[in-house]
């Protein structure tokens, strides 16, 4: 981490361990900042300080706070008053209990610090504290004191650095009345499956992959600008036609974001009339002219099977009557020579 101004130095009281410690912001705004000009020249705009009563300009190191009385006095309110209030935490982050992580309402979350050891001999009980959080699991609540006003704070381990969120005190939480729908809506069950379906498809996304568009155009814009070029204009999208149909809205998104992806959407997620369903032979409707038809062709090849099965009953007939012929040849072949034999004369 580059080297960043500290904002606050003191310590963290751990019971009776005190960690010297120097607080340093944990975020930086990227935001593109303008200043107010007069449209007609360019001249800059700028705030001066005036005092109402002596209606001049005065500086900064004559300009003080006051608190402003419920009949409009002014009362003076010095940094040295601020610095000698009976309060602990004035230097110091008090840490008072420990508790889950879950245990904390992210409504509470405020500015991120982080922690760092002030000088070497802190760093033996900074890691302790460090490695306490980290195997109990737990996060640290503590008590502290920052621009005028003491503050509560959560510490918890962020790679090997102990960091602290500033919360906003329980009673600064408003209550949600009157902001959720003040009628009666009944979601079905497959309105929930085709939301559960669309949370699925968007998936989950790494959050460092993520940066501002708006901010990437501003900037694009302004070095147009600075070169004399005209800026590039993004054409605005076409309205798409409002949807009253919240089952068609979410078959619509989850079909969207599976071609952004470059997935096809299956046939049952591009609307009620493209459903197809896969219907089992039992639910097949009756279809007198299909059964005609097949009845037919089966009494028709009935006679087929008969003439074919009959067939080689025939051909084993006219072998047999082959053979008994063939026999009935040889034997009276046999014969007629027994006959044509002249018999032996004795003398």
């Amino acid at each position: 981490m580059r080297q960043v101004r500290s904002i606050w130095n003191g310590a963290i009281s751990f019971g009776l361990v005190s960690i010297p410690i120097k607080l340093v912001n944990a975020t930086e705004n990227h935001s593109i900042s303008f200043r107010q000009i007069h449209t007609e020249d360019g001249g800059r705009i700028r705030y001066r300080k005036v005092c109402e009563l002596e209606d001049r300009e005065v500086a900064q190191a004559e300009i003080g706070k006051a608190y402003e009385d419920a009949d409009g006095t002014m009362i003076p309110i010095t940094d040295e008053d601020l610095a000698q209030l009976p309060i602990p935490t004035a230097k110091t982050i008090e840490i008072v209990a420990f508790v889950p992580a879950d245990r904390i309402d992210p409504l509470q979350m405020d500015a991120a610090y982080y922690l760092s050891a002030n000088g070497v001999p802190a760093a033996k009980p900074y890691t302790l504290l460090r490695e306490a959080l980290k195997r109990s699991q737990k996060v640290a609540i503590a008590k502290y004191a920052l621009r005028g006003r003491e503050r509560l704070g959560m510490l918890r381990v962020v790679d090997d650095v102990i960091a602290m969120h500033g919360l906003l005190w329980p009673d600064e939480i408003r209550v949600p009345e009157g902001v959720a729908p003040d009628t009666n809506v009944t979601v079905r069950d497959k309105e929930l499956d085709l939301a559960d379906a669309l949370m699925d498809t968007l998936g989950e996304v790494d959050l460092a992959d993520l940066h501002d568009d708006y901010r990437e155009a501003v900037e694009e814009m302004i070095t147009a600008k600075a070169s004399g070029e005209q800026p590039a204009t993004t054409p605005s999208p076409a309205p798409g036609a409002k949807v009253l149909d919240l089952m068609a809205a979410l078959e619509k998104s989850v079909r969207e974001a599976k071609e952004s992806r470059g997935e096809e959407p299956e046939a049952k997620e591009t609307g009620a009339k493209a459903e197809v369903r896969r219907i089992s032979p039992r639910a097949t409707p009756k279809q007198t002219p299909g059964k005609k038809s097949t009845s037919t062709a089966t009494k028709k090849t009935t006679p087929a099977k008969k003439s074919q099965a009959q067939a080689p009953a025939k051909k084993s007939t006219r072998t047999t009557k082959k053979t008994t012929a063939t026999k009935s040849t040889a034997t009276a072949k046999k014969t007629q020579a027994k006959k044509a034999t002249p018999r032996k004369r004795t003398a």
